[in-house]
């Protein structure tokens, strides 16, 4: 029997953009590594590959045999999952061709190297370059020798703004640009507000209402979540409480929401690694991140 002209025009294409009729595929590609592939995962799982919900094109690479290998969700982030270097050489074309439209690319360090060194003389210059970045993750909860803080618990709805300075304040040092830069906040405020009312937010109050401790899970699917944005007060610093926030967090994490919890880290970071190494998170990869 012949092929239909849709069978040979994927048979002769390496990479294409998927959509929703491609869902069970593209999830089966993204479980193969559910703590590495947590952030893309948590989007594809939650709104499906329409990009309009999605927030983006997700891009498919086809092995010679027609069987879908590789990803790469192309939107305010450029990722990969599980990109060899055929399917990284196809995306780096695919996107020099399409120009850059996102605000970084971030991804395992191997595969998010070679990507960045086809497409650097077209997009570049970066404004930063992270090129290891530990990828850490536990499956057990804080030794018994550290008491999770009592004090850090989810953030209420009703709190969004309290919360929001400590949220710029985070970015800010971590990306090195403020949020409220362009439209004001708006895109920024909403992402929070969405952490906050899905209970993935936590913090640590002061009496005034300041916050002390906070931390998010900022992707979440079946098998994994991820911590993002832990931050300390800096009149707080160096008491300790980044360690026992961060025990709080895993502790719910584990019991309520993953069997896995990961994160990842600024490899000169040594203080938060040092931190999270306590806690028990141990380095199961490397991340890297190009900041434009």
């Amino acid at each position: 029997m012949l092929p239909g002209p849709f069978q040979v025009a994927r048979a002769l294409a390496t990479t294409r953009v998927l959509d929703p009729q491609d869902l069970d595929e593209a999830l089966e590609v993204l479980h193969r590594d559910p703590v590495a592939n947590a952030f893309v995962a948590t989007r594809v799982e939650a709104v499906g590959l329409d990009p309009w919900r999605l927030g983006g094109e997700m891009w498919g690479w086809y092995d010679a045999d027609g069987r879908l290998e590789s990803l790469c969700y192309a939107g305010a982030n450029l990722v990969l999952v599980n990109a060899g270097p055929e399917a990284v050489r196809a995306f780096a074309e695919r996107a020099r061709r399409q120009g850059r439209r996102c605000s970084s690319i971030v991804g395992p360090a191997g595969p998010t190297a070679a990507l960045w060194a086809c497409l650097e003389r077209s997009w570049g210059p970066a404004r930063e370059v992270r090129g290891h970045q530990p990828l850490m993750a536990t499956q057990s909860p804080a030794p018994a020798s550290i008491t999770p803080d009592p004090l850090v618990r989810r953030v209420r709805k009703n709190e969004v703004e309290a919360l929001m300075p400590a949220c710029v304040a985070m970015f800010t040092e971590e990306v090195g640009i403020s949020p409220l830069a362009g439209d004001g906040g708006l895109l920024y405020q909403a992402r929070v507000a969405e952490l906050v009312g899905g209970g993935r937010s936590f913090a640590r109050f002061a009496e005034d209402g300041s916050v002390v401790f906070k931390a998010e899970i900022g992707a979440v699917t079946a098998g994994a979540c991820q911590i993002q944005g832990v931050w300390v007060a800096p009149g707080h610093r160096g008491r300790g409480l980044s360690v026992t926030g961060m025990a709080a967090v895993l502790d719910i994490a584990l019991r309520e929401v993953a069997p896995t919890v990961s994160l990842y880290v600024n490899d000169y970071n040594l203080r938060a690694r040092a931190t999270y190494a306590r806690v028990g998170f141990r380095e199961i990869g490397a991340f890297m991140s190009v900041l434009f």
